[in-house]
């Protein structure tokens, strides 16, 4: 019975001190003080200002990067026109090169051939142009979509301060 009676009185004792230490915070670093709810809050008001800074810097960056895409876009559309224009310009002047070959001029012979070079080139030309305007398209997408995401953690940050303040005021007040 004695030995029982010990082992009731143990865990009684440690039971108590147990909760004890669980509410005055312990070694979890909690504290009953309001100032270190205060203070937290003004370093997570400071952080998320510092974060809202760099989202700003990030979206400026983005739309400049959307800016110039856009502008490399536009001389790439105005490329194809143009290298569609000497494209047609070439197959016109083989056109009229080759029934003046027909006809028995031997320089419009030669002429033929350096138009059908200038048509191969320009259909190179051509094919370039087209993949720097896909390649284009494809940027001003990642960009808008990384401005895109800018944008909302810049809301995020916003709400985040607004919640921190927020904090701060009712803690101050005792609530």
């Amino acid at each position: 019975m004695r030995r029982f009676l010990v082992h009731v009185a143990a865990l009684t004792i440690l039971g108590f001190g147990t909760a004890l230490f669980a509410q005055t915070g312990g070694s979890t670093g909690g504290s009953t003080d309001p100032n270190s709810d205060i203070n937290k809050d003004r370093k997570d008001v400071q952080q998320d200002k510092r974060d809202l800074r760099n989202d700003r810097k990030d979206i400026r960056k983005d739309q400049r990067d959307v800016n110039k895409d856009r502008a490399d876009r536009r001389n790439d559309v105005r490329d194809i026109h143009n290298d569609q224009k000497d494209l047609a310009k070439d197959r016109r002047d083989l056109r009229n090169d080759r029934e003046e070959c027909k006809e028995g001029n031997k320089a419009d012979c030669k002429d033929a051939a350096k138009d059908r070079r200038d048509i191969t080139k320009d259909k190179t030309d051509l094919t370039k142009d087209k993949r720097d305007l896909r390649a284009d398209n494809r940027d001003i997408r990642n960009d808008r979509k990384d401005l895109h995401k800018d944008r909302k953690d810049a809301h995020k940050d916003r709400k985040d301060i607004r919640k921190d303040k927020r904090d701060i005021r009712h803690d101050k007040a005792g609530r």
